[in-house]
């Protein structure tokens, strides 16, 4: 016969008064770190008491129940109800639903209480965030879920950004395919179809880091850093149906503006509406861009204006400025560090004060009718307003004998472009940019680097050497000296003049977009304002002024001036001679720039320049790449980017070598004896070998094929 499966019987539930309710010492949880009574106890208070205690009779010294029971699992909710008695929110006698044990089992209190503690399932995360989407679907406020919970609203929305990732990825993670950390990084885009094309993508990949899938989801939006974006600002963007991206689980500096053409839409057309206003002045033309390149003024003359004079109550707010200031100053003068209030205040009166010394200029209107303004967006997004430049087309004609002023003047008023009858300049309004690279050809051939990015990357250069020239007076006045020995002893002047040494501000024909706001420009703009404010127009007044400079001082300016004529450019040899420089020239030129480079001890990672997509490896092939983290990060950096699409490694590249010194070619200092240096020359039909970078066909690109050369004027 079969053997009869024995029936369990559960212990009995009833309710006991609470003053009948006593701890047990047989409770295993004894450590108190960590566990919130509070909590439990308002939640108690709010929905009643979810789960019975499981109690034990109390029995005397002849085994029989003295109508007390002790409780060894479910002390915490026990000291929950305590705390409701205490504060007078629930009767002493209030009935508690208690599971009773049988005080004749076998089974141990301890028993019992480790195995409520550790027979507890923890629900899964996914199973949280939905039951709180559950909530929020259900009518209820982010607040209300918080404070049903005991936590805070930010963390409700973190949890609900979580639940609202592709239901396909909710799944994955369910089943441990991803990281809690992946799904958190997920949460920055809302199109769930992008969502599970970048995961499809870096699904089978070495590399599945949360970083890599936030830069891919924001790989076609703008930082809300962008200077476009702090000029339109948020929420003008906002209200035009733009999308911000939000990170909710780390610092995301504002977000992601997802519609760069809104953005871009938005910035012309405020561009536009502050040139208009500007145009009421009564310029001859007014030239509009998001951001201009460095030199953009040259060949312009700059006329003078006479800043607007202050009215007594901004010169009263002035003074009370000042004197707050000092008040501040002299208060913490002992102090080792300022309070955060003291500092912030202080930056407050300085960033005021600097308001007022930003006086509008007034101006001849004589002088206006003839020149224009450029109008443009600052790294800070403020407007910058750039008033008074003359185009050497504009500027006054000449006065002719009487018999020929009849026919100039019309020839004069057509070529000047003077105002139409509205009295209003022209404005042209442009949103500048670097057009779209095409893909490199990813064939492992190695090619030279395309001559525009050279010509970019050696434009950095040179703006560094200069600034280091600047900043050297002993090493310009050898580079000055030798370039007037060379004039001296080894050529024949042509040139009038009494004197033919001379320096040629060099431009650049093509330029990276953030060469304006390098360290190295900064600091050249900085000298040279400073020493312009000082300079006297007058030829006989700049004389008596030079003369009267101390030795420190003139050597100084004159460092200052050699340095406007330093050119480390590379250019495309012309090798028919003519415009251009010739390959023997260009050699000469790069290994002087060597030698100006050690003689200051130039660095150009000093100098500010860091490779990123931008300004290097977004512009040449994956080889290149791969070779310059292998170079800059090691074998093994180099091993983990090699399988990735050229856009990703681009990126991934320049985190790696953000902190790791490494420059292209065009940037080093060449590995040669720089002590021989051509003099002469060559003679013709004989050959140089330039660097392996520069030599050979240029890679194909979007660029014009034509040669670039360096613009110089004197």
């Amino acid at each position: 016969m079969a053997t009869a499966i024995q029936k369990i019987t559960l212990s009995p539930s009833r309710d006991i008064p609470f003053n009948k309710l006593t701890l047990s010492q047989a409770n295993v949880r004894r450590i108190k770190a960590g566990v919130s009574i509070e909590e439990l106890a308002e939640d108690i208070a709010r929905r009643g008491l979810l789960q019975s205690l499981n109690v034990r009779p109390v029995l005397d010294a002849d085994g029989a129940e003295t109508g007390l029971y002790e409780i060894p699992a479910g002390g915490r909710r026990y000291r929950a109800l305590e705390r409701l008695v205490k504060q007078k929110r629930l009767a002493k006698t209030a009935p508690v639903p208690c599971v009773v044990r049988d005080p004749a089992t076998p089974i141990l209190a301890e028993d019992d209480s480790l195995a409520e503690n550790l027979q507890r399932a923890p629900l899964h995360p996914l199973d949280q965030f939905r039951a709180f989407q559950a909530l929020r679907d259900k009518g209820q406020s982010e607040e209300d879920i918080a404070a049903a919970f005991f936590t805070s609203a930010h963390v409700v929305k973190q949890r609900l950004r979580l639940a609202g990732v592709s239901p396909k990825l909710l799944d994955i993670y369910a089943e441990d395919g991803m990281t809690l950390e992946q799904l958190m990084a997920f949460t920055v885009g809302a199109d769930h179809a992008r969502q599970e094309q970048v995961w499809e993508t870096i699904a089978g990949s070495w590399s599945r880091e949360p970083y890599q899938i936030r830069r891919m989801l924001t790989e076609k939006t703008v930082r809300a850093s962008d200077r476009r974006a702090m000029f339109v600002g948020l929420d003008a963007y906002e209200a035009a149906g733009g999308t911000v991206l939000r990170d909710l689980f780390q610092q995301d500096d504002g977000g992601w503006l997802a519609d760069i053409t809104l953005l871009d839409t938005l910035v012309a057309a405020k561009l536009k509406t502050e040139a208009e206003a500007i145009a009421a002045e009564g310029w001859k033309w007014i030239e509009v861009a998001a951001d201009f390149p460095y030199g953009h003024t040259h060949g312009l003359r700059q006329i003078d204006g006479v800043a607007a004079e202050r009215s007594a109550d901004e010169q009263a707010t002035i003074d009370a400025l000042n004197a707050e200031y000092q008040r501040l100053e002299a208060e913490y003068e002992e102090a080792d560090e300022l309070p955060d209030e003291v500092d912030a205040r202080l930056g407050e009166i300085e960033a005021m004060l600097g308001e007022f010394d930003n006086r509008p200029m007034i101006f001849d209107p004589s002088d206006i009718t003839r020149a224009g303004v450029f109008v443009s967006i600052g790294a800070d997004g403020r407007l910058v307003v750039e008033r008074g430049y003359v185009r050497p087309d504009d500027e006054a004609p000449l006065v002719l004998p009487d018999d020929e002023t009849d026919g100039a003047t019309a020839a004069t008023s057509a070529q000047a472009g003077e105002p139409g009858p509205s009295g209003t300049s022209r404005t042209v309004i442009t949103v500048g940019g670097q057009p779209i690279e095409s893909e490199d050809d990813e064939d492992d051939v190695i090619k030279p680097l395309p001559e525009r990015l050279v010509i970019e990357l050696t434009a950095h250069r040179t703006l560094a050497l200069r600034d280091a020239v600047a900043s050297n007076p002993q090493t310009a006045l050898t580079a000055l000296l030798h370039k007037l020995v060379i004039d001296t002893f080894q050529r024949t002047s042509t040139g009038g003049g009494c004197l033919e040494a001379s320096v040629r501000h060099v431009f650049f024909p093509a330029q990276a977009a953030d060469l304006k706001d390098s360290p190295s420009a900064r600091a050249i703009a900085k000298r040279q304002d400073a020493w312009k404010a000082d300079l006297p127009q007058d030829d006989q007044a700049l004389w008596n002024w030079l003369s009267a400079l101390d030795d420190e001082s003139r050597l100084s300016l004159l460092a200052h001036c050699v340095s406007f004529g330093v050119n480390a450019l590379y250019e495309k040899p012309n090798p028919y001679g003519g415009n251009g420089v010739s390959q023997h020239g260009l050699e000469r030129r790069l290994t002087q720039a060597d030698r100006l480079a050690r003689a200051t001890g130039l660095d150009m990672v000093e100098a500010g320049w860091r490779p990123s997509v931008d300004n290097y490896l977004g512009r040449v092939p994956k080889h290149r790449i791969v070779e310059a983290v292998r170079e800059g990060a090691g074998d093994r950096a180099a091993q983990l980017i090699e399988h990735l699409k050229k856009a990703e490694m681009a990126k991934e590249a320049e985190r790696l070598l953000a902190d790791a010194r490494w420059l292209p070619e065009p940037l080093r200092l060449a590995d040669t004896d720089t002590s021989s240096e051509p003099g002469e020359p060559e003679a013709e039909g004989s050959s140089v070998d330039l660097p392996a970078f520069l030599s050979g066909d240029e890679e194909a690109s979007d660029e014009d094929s034509e040669p670039l050369p360096a613009i110089a004027a004197e």
